[in-house]
């Protein structure tokens, strides 16, 4: 295999040309899955989200729920305590320990009260919770069923459209491996920087592909003669002659039927 300094200015222009026609094919292929790909991504992202939310909300219930048994067994110890003092009274021996039973008979019924108090604020707020949790629930089932639709709708035109990138991939392997870094890297930079992704165009009309800036008459011989690579000094596109173009979409338009088949 020739190495990459051996192959000619035209097989380097060639080769961008090629991949560049390549690249615009995988554009155009990502372009049909439109904001597929990044609605299908939020969806799941949203999706998880209300999950933990879930997963904590029931937590806070259980916990609620857990603290509602901490007071109905504090409420058992109280009456407990309650039936002893009161049995306790029954067999005193002076008024000083009959009214320090009593106090502490007073003490338990007010923790009962107490008790009973959180036992109702308890449950009121597991039924906020529990409303919460059936909006959630609601809210996940629609955007689970939501996402189920746009995935199918993605996987159907991935079906379609995956097979090809795969290939058209491969292709430009090819032709990066014909091409310096250098130039992979300026026409990778050109490619990012301008609007529609073209970083090798054609001369038409006179102009490059795409714009209204003439070219001069002398660059476009020197671009035709096809022994430098040369750029549009308005929009730094690297620049080749129409004939070498249709020839190269004519050989890549059979290749792209061919990958399609």
């Amino acid at each position: 295999m020739a190495k990459k300094t051996d192959i000619t200015v035209e097989e380097k222009l060639r080769a961008l040309y090629d991949l560049q026609l390549v690249d615009s094919r995988i554009d155009e292929i990502r372009s049909m899955r439109g904001e597929l790909p990044l609605e299908v991504e939020d969806l799941e992202d949203e999706v998880a989200g209300l999950n933990t939310r879930l997963d904590k909300l029931n937590a806070d219930l259980e916990a609620i729920e857990n603290g509602i048994k901490d007071r109905q067994h504090l409420k058992a110890e109280a009456k407990s305590l309650i039936e002893k003092y009161t049995k306790q009274q029954e067999n005193v021996r002076n008024n000083r320990e009959y009214s320090s039973l009593a106090k502490e008979i007073e003490y338990q019924e007010l923790e009962i009260e107490l008790a009973e108090k959180h036992i109702r604020e308890f449950k009121v707020q597991i039924e906020q919770k529990q409303e919460v949790i059936t909006e959630a629930k609601e809210r996940l089932k629609e955007r689970e069923e939501h996402l189920k639709h746009k995935q199918k709708e993605l996987d159907g035109i991935l079906s379609i459209t995956q097979k090809e990138e795969d290939a058209l991939n491969k292709e430009r392997e090819k032709y990066e491996k014909k091409i310096e870094e250098r130039l992979i890297k300026a026409y990778t930079r050109i490619r990012s920087s301008v609007r529609n992704g073209l970083a090798v165009v054609p001369i038409e009309r006179g102009a490059s592909g795409g714009s209204f800036f003439t070219i001069p008459p002398q660059i476009q011989m020197e671009i035709a003669t096809r022994k430098k690579i040369i750029t549009d000094e308005h929009s730094g596109r690297i620049l080749v002659d129409m004939a070498l173009a249709s020839e190269e979409r004519e050989k890549m338009e059979k290749l792209f039927d061919k990958i399609k088949a």
